[in-house]
């Protein structure tokens, strides 16, 4: 059994249910999950005239994520809606202090995997689990893709794809609907498949 943690950040709660799924793969997998939320970087004012605050409520029971806890994970997933492309300033603000880390090679040989989302079809879900896996990089550490053997990968018309599980989350009404059928069943295999890589790296 690998323990597998899940550190993201979410302001509208869309990622925040995204980690969750996965947690339930890792588990069906049978492995632990721990979720981990990175601290908020945005006042409280501003949040609470975006709705975020409210959005935000439902996880306050996660644990805030600490750098020194990453290496007693056998395997990390990184959470993040996109901001231009990239993770947003609260994950990277928490990534950035990782560098003890670094200089000890406290995370190489793990298994990490990245997932988002965005707020149009083509608005980043590539790129920003591109530009957040150069952590995993330089950190050494095992890069683990969705690929294309989860099936609803090839059907998918939301989210989700080789690169890891991710959420289309359109403006406006809509943007309230949660994650689709094939977003959800992404993510849970995607959660199973990781577990099974990260068992194996620490064996």
């Amino acid at each position: 059994m690998a323990t597998i943690g899940i550190v993201y950040y979410s302001m509208y709660g869309t990622t925040f249910e995204l980690a969750q799924t996965l947690a339930e793969g890792v588990g069906k997998a049978g492995g632990e999950a721990h979720l981990r939320r990175v601290p908020e970087l945005i006042p409280d004012e501003v949040l609470e005239r975006s709705g975020a605050k409210e959005a935000q409520e439902p996880q306050a029971d996660v644990p805030l994520a600490e750098v020194d806890e990453l290496p007693d994970f056998d395997g990390i997933l990184f959470g993040s809606p996109t901001r231009y492309g990239n993770a947003a300033a609260q994950l990277q603000n928490f990534l950035d202090q990782t560098g003890p880390l670094w200089t000890k090679g406290a995370l190489a040989g793990k298994a990490a995997g990245f997932f988002t989302g965005t707020a149009t079809i083509h608005g980043g879900h590539e790129s920003t689990i591109l530009t957040m896996s150069t952590f995993a990089y330089h950190h050494g550490m095992v890069i683990v893709p969705a690929g294309y053997g989860i099936e609803q990968i090839n059907s998918t018309r939301t989210g989700g794809g080789p690169y890891g599980p991710t959420h289309f989350s359109p403006m406006g009404d809509e943007s309230k609907q949660g994650l689709s059928d094939d977003e959800i069943e992404i993510a849970r295999q995607y959660g199973m498949a990781f577990h099974s890589v990260a068992e194996k790296l620490r064996s």
